[in-house]
């Protein structure tokens, strides 16, 4: 079937759909962009739940970085991986710390890059804080982190984004099930499935203060969303997300195959987790606030371009440039 999205300049930056549409294929050569294999914020579904992956998964090997062949073959077959203990002692104290000093930094609330709560003026995420905070600047730049990141991307990453996800007791609301992948293709332009997430825990995870949840084996295939992507989406997707949201039918399909996994444990816990691997999470309902320090890496080879739905990038402080400067002050 042809793919078709809800505006001309999506047409632009459709698929040409496995090659099944010479029509779209042709439209596609005369407007200068190249086949989109991942088209997504469609207007109509297409006549499969989902697309097959087009990437590996694990581009290094055992003998290029710190993790076991066990283990690249855990992160291969589920698209992530939990390992307990990653940091402890006086360095998770000093993280804590650093984290308790940041969501209390009178001058970045209201900030565009300080997100609060749907319902109260609770911080929710703290974005870009690898330039916001010299300590977590260090510990995206540590070999421990960067070894299993070039290790699974099979090449030099750059930080696309960092944040500080907060999700305090009582008041942290869920967030829908989504691949993060879908939305940095969609309105970052990030062409190609070459990134990887690495999230630290710095509170106890358990099961009831709303841990991540990730569908194991999603991360094999791509699912297209539907809705035009609106101006200035971040706005209201960093709260509560809409657009960019896989349908029941997919997820269905994909949670019968494969469950739900959610890691859980003490801080210091390290989550490595493929950048089209499905997951959401529950409310918090527990008093025990939940807190994780999170950086995306990108292979540099596959820096962002344009966005492939969506009329505009989003704003710098979500959607950094390799080595590109930023400052709260923009």
């Amino acid at each position: 079937m042809a793919v078709q999205t809800s505006s001309n300049r999506k047409l632009k930056q459709a698929t040409d759909y496995a090659g099944s549409d010479t029509l779209t294929s042709q439209v596609g050569s005369m407007l200068g962009r190249t086949r989109d294999a991942y088209p997504t914020r469609l207007a109509e579904p297409l006549d499969t739940l989902w697309l097959e992956r087009q990437e590996g998964v694990v581009r290094g090997s055992a003998k290029d970085g710190p993790l076991t062949q066990a283990q690249l073959d855990e992160f291969e077959r589920k698209g992530f991986l939990f390992e307990p203990g990653f940091i402890c002692g006086e360095e998770l104290d000093g993280l804590r710390r650093e984290l308790s000093e940041l969501l209390n930094h009178d001058d970045f609330r209201g900030r565009d890059f300080s997100i609060t709560e749907p319902d109260s003026q609770e911080i929710r995420s703290l974005f870009a804080v690898h330039y916001l905070s010299e300590r977590f600047a260090e510990l995206a730049r540590d070999e421990r982190l960067v070894g299993r990141v070039r290790q699974l991307l099979g090449g030099d990453a750059y930080v696309h984004q960092s944040r500080i996800n907060y999700k305090p007791g009582f008041e942290g609301k869920g967030f829908s099930w989504h691949s993060d992948f879908e939305t940095w293709h969609a309105e970052d332009g990030m062409p190609a499935m070459h990134a990887v997430s690495a999230s630290i825990v710095l509170t106890d995870n358990h099961e009831f203060n709303g841990p991540l949840m990730l569908i194991p084996g999603s991360h094999r295939v791509f699912v297209p969303c539907l809705g035009e992507t609106p101006d200035d989406h971040h706005r209201q997707s960093l709260k509560r997300q809409e657009f960019g949201v896989p349908g029941r039918e997919a997820l269905r399909e994909l949670v019968g195959r494969h469950g739900i996994e959610a890691p859980k444990g003490a801080a210091g816990g390290l989550l490595l987790f493929d950048c089209n691997t499905l997951h959401g999470s529950n409310a918090n309902m527990s008093p025990d606030p939940r807190s994780n320090v999170f950086f995306v890496y990108n292979r540099r080879d596959n820096a962002c371009t344009e966005p492939f739905a969506a009329r505009r990038r989003r704003p710098r402080f979500l959607a950094h440039s390799p080595d590109e400067p930023w400052t709260p002050e923009g």
